[in-house]
């Protein structure tokens, strides 16, 4: 086997395939220093910051068929150290610099506005004009500066880089465009040498000839998640399933939106479905669909999240109605007077020991997992917080590095779905409870 190298040699890169695509799957392990097209050859050659983030992403991918845009792709070291500027030059992308930089913004969590593209890319140079939009690569802006040095500057300092920690990744190219046209000054569109022009009438898509940002569900607070989500969190998924993946997982779905269908109307709520869907992944936000009460959209954080929701818990029955759980044909929920909002909730699981989670994810159970619990609980007390949900057989009180947790088993599968659902996040002796489902068979 070739030595470690911090270069990565990627074969069977077909021409559909991007450079985009090449930074998703590696960006999860470390930065990416450079990136070389090999065109002509079906290849690409990958430079990681240093000899570690390579190895992690090989590790990995020794488990894990690497697959873009439904190709496998095959990844070694490469015989090169480095990468040198005779290398990069064979990319042959005629990529000529340009003063306006055309910027897809990739596993977005968090709204980017004019203000925030600004913020980033004006400490680089003067930005005379910003363009936002949606088109099908994702959300994307137009940054026109008024030179060209500064584009230049600015997209070899940004290139590959996150605007928040973790998500909101920058991949800029230049433009072909010699000038932008900007009608209106608002969040989606500004021109900072004409303060005085309009804001657009509400709705109305602010640049039609550069993208459609219009439509129902289009892209405003939060976009589609990346084109292969399950690297969003690869470390994570690697350790919480040793390299593989669970049974019936893909790992390759981006569609981080979900249905659900044939919902108790009269007994479901934001906050219920939050509790039994945020067990699969991080809620961004959650939308109860007045004109079918018995059906919800839910975004998660990603595909990977999304694809695990929809696996484990279709055909679950909750409040006397089997569940009918899909993906959804809208990439997102826009965000609106009947959405409620979860992206900032501190409930949200994956935050923090999202490996642990991961491993926990199964269907629903007849035994639930309680923990942070006070440390003077008692099993009566537990019981009689829980018993309104169904019949419980079984219980254990059990004490894990000093802190109290507990074992409860119900009859059914449902009445257990009905416990976590409703009792999740609610005070138990001034406790704030946390409610999973176990894999254990007994008590």
């Amino acid at each position: 086997m070739t030595e470690p190298s911090k270069v990565i040699h990627v074969r069977n890169v077909g021409h559909e395939i991007s450079e985009n695509d090449l930074l998703q799957l590696f960006q999860p392990f470390g930065v990416i220093t450079k990136l070389v097209m090999l065109r002509a050859k079906n290849q690409a050659l990958i430079q990681m910051q240093d000899i570690p983030s390579a190895v992690n992403a090989l590790q990995f991918y020794a488990n894990v068929q690497p697959s873009i845009r439904g190709r496998n792709v095959y990844v070694q070291f490469s015989s090169h150290q480095e990468l040198t500027t005779m290398d990069q030059n064979t990319q042959g992308r005629g990529d000529e610099p340009n003063r306006i930089l055309l910027v897809t913004i990739h596993h977005m969590l968090y709204p980017i506005t004019v203000d925030v593209l600004h913020q980033v890319f004006s400490p680089h140079g003067f930005v005379e004009k910003v363009v936002t939009f949606q088109k099908s690569a994702g959300f994307q802006a137009l940054i026109q500066y008024q030179s060209r040095q500064s584009a230049v500057v600015a997209r070899t300092a940004l290139q590959g880089r996150n605007i928040y920690d973790g998500c909101c990744q920058l991949d800029i190219q230049f433009s072909n465009l010699d000038e932008l046209q900007v009608n209106f000054n608002n969040e989606r569109s500004r021109d900072f040498t004409n303060p005085n022009l309009p804001t657009e009438q509400k709705g109305r898509s602010p640049q039609p000839g550069y993208g459609d940002a219009g439509g129902m569900y289009a892209l405003q607070a939060s976009g589609r998640g990346v084109a292969f989500p399950q690297m969003a969190n690869a470390a994570a998924i690697a350790a919480a399933f040793g390299g593989g993946l669970p049974p019936g997982i893909s790992g390759t779905n981006d569609r981080c939106t979900v249905l659900v269908s044939n919902l108790n109307p009269d007994r479901i709520d934001e906050d219920k479905l939050f509790n039994l869907f945020s067990i699969y992944g991080n809620i961004v936000r959650i939308k109860l669909l007045r004109n079918k009460p018995d059906h919800a959209l839910i975004q998660m954080g990603d595909g990977f999240q999304a694809e695990l929701a929809v696996h484990f818990l279709k055909g679950a029955m909750l409040f006397g109605k089997r569940l009918e759980v899909n993906f959804s044909k809208h990439p997102n929920i826009t965000q609106g007077a009947e959405t409620h909002e979860y992206v900032n909730s501190n409930l949200n699981r994956f935050n923090r020991n999202a490996a642990k989670n991961y491993r926990y994810c199964c269907s629903p159970t007849k035994m639930i997992h309680l923990s942070t619990l006070p440390q003077e609980i008692t099993e009566e007390e537990i019981i009689s917080h829980l018993e309104e949900h169904g019949t419980i057989t079984n219980t254990k009180l059990f004490e894990m590095n000093g802190k109290k947790q507990a074992l409860i088993m119900f009859e059914t599968e449902e009445q257990a779905t009905e416990a976590l659902v409703c009792k999740h996040a609610t005070s138990l002796s001034g406790s704030i409870i946390r409610i999973s489902f176990s894999q254990l068979q007994s008590i």
